[in-house]
């Protein structure tokens, strides 16, 4: 699979579309699986990593499902383009900085994506815009029954899927929305709204998953507990939840808009000039500043450029995407100017302007 050809696209995941996608950008499920005649990853030898990866990547280039899934071995990337594929949220950073044999198949549209040999043998994902994890369970569920037919899973008729960390055991899943919310945190409100969600075993995280701190306003939450809950409570358990946090996000832009549309306006402008205009550009500030523009495009209060354009931007304007957008390896100064470059440009060809 030629990487560069992912280079100027972006995935179905960022077409910005979908139910509640002014405020949900992505639902995302992931699925833990293990082969049965093979210790855990992290106990197989490298021989016995080798012969799973063998495995499984026969198993699944057989697979039917259409279109068909492309295949790349991770150790023969540059580490620029296992930096590439963490950034497009195709590969996790344990994935990328393991060690031996391991790879990826990857659907063409992005939304599938089966790792192998990262923390479990198998880790299935499917990723789709908006508020979308019943469409994204349909999906995931059905790969991960045809895989079923092919390979003998480790499963314990008392446990469920025997995973490597057992805060996995169980249904192996993993369900997460991933949420824009700039008026939650400009009101201060967005750590009640985690302390409720901690109660009822939800964990908070940023746009990279576990371990990653929050930017651009961006949170994912996802399930913590899978043992003994079936898929359809720990789906039921965040589709409870999401509704409200929408509910209370509008309600905060709404409040904002109302109680302060001048300062408002003026954030969102300055943002939007900053990004126009400015020669030098951290990631962390590229990720603040188009976070006022999307939400300044969701409240009609900038015209003339989509969500999908800027939900591209956040990704193209990472590290590794910039530098391969870029065609050179570029060190921090020289991304921070080849960053705020490809913004001007990107977004005087959008030609968006304030109202």
């Amino acid at each position: 699979m030629n990487l560069d050809s992912l280079t100027h696209t972006s995935g179905e995941w960022l077409r910005g579309s979908g139910p509640e996608s002014d405020i949900v950008i992505s639902s995302r499920i992931r699925l833990a699986r293990n082969l049965a005649a093979f210790p855990f990853t992290n106990r197989s030898s490298p021989g016995q990593k080798a012969e799973i990866e063998a495995l499984l990547r026969d198993r699944v280039a057989k697979l039917d499902l259409e279109p068909k899934l492309g295949y790349v071995n991770v150790p023969t990337l540059s580490s620029l383009d296992r930096q590439f594929l963490v950034e497009r949220q195709l590969i996790s950073r344990e994935l990328a900085a393991a060690e031996g044999p391991r790879g990826v198949a990857l659907g063409p549209q992005e939304t599938v994506s089966l790792m192998i040999n990262e923390e479990d043998h198998l880790r299935l994902q499917v990723m789709r815009s908006g508020f979308t994890l019943d469409e994204a369970w349909q999906e995931i569920d059905r790969v991960d029954d045809a895989l079923e037919q092919r390979v003998t899973y480790a499963f314990s008729e008392e446990f469920g899927y025997l995973t490597a960390c057992p805060t996995n055991v169980g249904t192996g899943m993993r369900a997460s929305v991933m949420l824009h919310l700039p008026a939650l945190e400009y009101t201060k409100q967005i750590e009640k709204v985690f302390r409720a969600l901690q109660k009822i075993n939800l964990a908070v995280r940023g746009l990279y998953g576990e371990g990653s701190r929050a930017s651009g306003h961006f949170y994912q939450i996802s399930n913590q507990v899978t043992l003994g809950k079936s898929e359809t409570t720990i789906l039921n358990e965040i589709h409870s939840v999401i509704p409200q946090i929408i509910t209370y996000e509008r309600q905060a832009r709404t409040s904002w808009l109302r109680d302060n549309r001048q300062g408002l306006q003026d954030k969102i402008a300055r943002a939007h000039g900053t990004l126009c205009s400015a020669t030098m550009m951290t990631s962390e500030e590229t990720m603040e500043l188009l976070s006022y523009v999307r939400l300044g495009i969701n409240l009609h209060l900038i015209e003339d450029i989509t969500i999908p354009t800027v939900n591209e931007l956040f990704i193209h304007t990472q590290p590794a995407h910039l530098q391969k957008l870029m065609g050179a390896s570029l060190d921090g100064e020289e991304r921070n100017a080849a960053r705020a470059r490809y913004l001007r440009t990107r977004l005087r060809e959008a030609g968006a302007s304030p109202n």
